[in-house]
């Protein structure tokens, strides 16, 4: 007996003796096969068709967190009208055909885990932060006060600018609120006190009580040109309390030019201020002079005095340190007070106590010029 070991692919003398075994179909063979296909594909739809009702019918049950089902399942098989708002699982509603309700629409987040919290403003109510409102004191004539700085609310914009506009001019009396000049009265017209024209500066009137126009402001800066606060009290020596006094001196406040969120500039008149310093306050320009000077002199006086005190202190931590270097270094020898040469106890004699240049008492040592400093408290 031939045994022969199978090979892929298999040998050529195999397949003719398997060819040469094999009989071809008839056409009655043919047809039956096809019959009997038809026949099975019809039974597997009508099978197919049965399961896909029964499912529509009756719900899928789920048992030990499974589902009984490959396919998914229709909307019928989990919309309920009796489903609660608290259930979080939709696929155990009953079905309930035609009612329109679907469980996860009504399903509300935990309120850990929503993004944001949705508040019925119509029912809330505004308590101005803890904080008294108009309706609280009805009589609290401040609360009630209305704010000329905000827009009213039956203004328009271009009306409330036209306004903002007009209010500037009629503070600055400039434009149409300018006081007019009348030819037939003029001993009730204000005039220039150098000049006397009568084109006077009414700002400055208002605020200076100066009556001078704009020529003779830019003819004698000597007069009328403005200072600013920091030269007042350097230049004049004058104090923060007088310059704050309206009343002494009058001051005009712009907009501060370096930054706009500092404090304004006070800026005051030249010759009101020196009327104040060389009259009231001074006597006269040669006693600010001396006053200045002497200001000037204590002040230097102050600043080399306390020079000197740190130089003093860095010259005692200089020796105190280089004597221990040196007894570090082993060049010192001994301690101090020791008479080195003849190897005892060396005694110091001082002499008298001498004041140096820098105004400190020293005194020597007869014996061996040993200097010390001394500080009288």
């Amino acid at each position: 007996m031939d045994m022969q070991r199978p090979s892929t692919p298999p040998h050529e003398s195999s397949i003719l003796h398997t060819q040469l075994h094999r009989s071809p179909l008839t056409p009655e063979q043919v047809k039956r096969i096809e019959v009997d296909r038809l026949k099975a594909k019809a039974i597997r739809d009508q099978r197919e068709a049965e399961a896909r009702t029964k499912n529509d019918s009756t719900s899928l049950t789920i048992t030990s967190g499974n589902r009984t089902g490959e396919k998914k399942r229709p909307y019928s098989a989990i919309s309920s009208v009796n489903v609660p708002p608290t259930l979080r699982d939709g696929r155990n509603a009953s079905s309930t055909s035609g009612s329109g309700f679907r469980p996860l629409d009504d399903i509300q987040p935990a309120r850990n885990f929503a993004k944001f919290v949705e508040y019925d403003f119509s029912k809330m109510t505004d308590t101005k932060g803890g904080f008294l409102s108009a309706e609280d004191d009805p009589h609290n004539r401040v609360l009630h006060a209305s704010n000329s700085e905000e827009k009213p609310a039956h203004m328009t914009l271009q009306e409330w600018e036209r306004h903002q506009l007009l209010k500037s001019l009629r503070d600055q009396k400039a434009g149409p609120f300018e006081p007019g000049l009348s030819v037939l009265k003029r001993e009730g017209n204000d005039k220039c006190r150098e000049c006397g024209g009568l084109e006077v500066d009414w700002k400055w009137k208002d605020v200076f009580g100066c009556l001078v126009c704009n020529g003779c402001k830019d003819k004698f800066p000597e007069k009328y040109s403005l200072l600013t606060k920091t030269e007042a009290r350097e230049d004049y020596l004058l104090t923060d309390p007088e310059l704050k006094d309206e009343e002494l001196l009058p001051h005009l406040e712009r907009p501060n030019p370096h930054k706009s969120t500092w404090n304004n500039m006070m800026l005051y008149l030249r010759y009101q201020v020196e009327d104040y310093a060389f009259s009231t306050k001074w006597g006269s320009a040669e006693a600010l002079d001396e006053e200045f000077a002497k200001r000037e002199t204590e002040k230097k006086r102050r600043k080399e005095d306390k020079f000197k005190s740190k130089l003093n202190e860095l010259k005692k931590k200089t020796r105190v340190e280089a004597y221990r270097r040196s007894r570090q270094a082993g060049g010192g020898g001994g301690t101090f007070g020791d008479d080195i040469g003849r190897g005892g106890k060396h005694t110091h004699v001082w002499g008298r106590t001498i004041e140096n240049e820098d105004g400190i008492g020293v005194k020597t040592c007869i014996e061996c010029n040993m200097d010390v400093e001394e500080l009288e408290f």
